[in-house]
């Protein structure tokens, strides 16, 4: 049996989470139910989403845990980086670019956070800002996203926070 130190069964848990949230992401109703753009940003966008509300239930003051959450931003911003570099984009236009990704995770977690909180359309305004950006999904297709989220958030909190941390959970049924 092999002893993983603290910061390999860290990284463990962190890969597992990003995993799930990648596949939650990429759960082909989200594109043909809900109007999300099938593109690269449209996939960042529905990452991010997923990311915020694993974020959001791991958050020390819900029983989490800074590290894991710090763990999980790693990796998804490693991953991130490969994809870019994948994709054909050179070592300094990478930098560039992850650090807009960056900026732009921040402003939405502060955005869907304060939108969750406030229960007034303040969700879905930045759902249609953000996920939806230049495509006309109509009101119904952004409200429908934002009632996903509202449920994703209260499925989590119901999720033992061990499990969270360690990425032994799943989303809940999309849309």
């Amino acid at each position: 049996m092999i002893a993983f130190t603290r910061n390999e069964k860290l990284s463990s848990s962190a890969d597992e989470i990003y995993r799930k949230i990648v596949v939650q992401a990429r759960e082909p109703r989200f594109y043909a139910e809900l109007g999300v753009p099938d593109t690269v940003d449209g996939r960042f966008e529905l990452i991010t989403v997923h990311a915020f509300l694993v974020l959001r239930r791991l958050k020390p003051s819900l029983g989490g845990e800074a590290q894991i959450g710090q763990a999980l931003f790693d990796v998804m911003f490693e991953d991130m980086d490969l994809s870019l570099r994948e994709m054909g984009a050179g070592d300094i236009g990478v930098g560039k670019r992850i650090k807009a990704m960056v900026q732009a995770f921040y402003g939405r977690i502060a955005s869907y956070d304060s939108g969750l909180a406030s229960g007034e359309g303040e969700l879905e305004e930045a759902l249609w800002r953000n996920v939806y950006g230049t495509s006309e999904p109509g009101a119904p297709l952004v409200s429908a996203l934002g009632h996903y989220m509202r449920l994703q958030e209260v499925h989590l909190a119901g999720i033992d926070i061990e499990d969270v941390k360690s990425g032994a959970f799943d989303f809940d049924t999309p849309v």
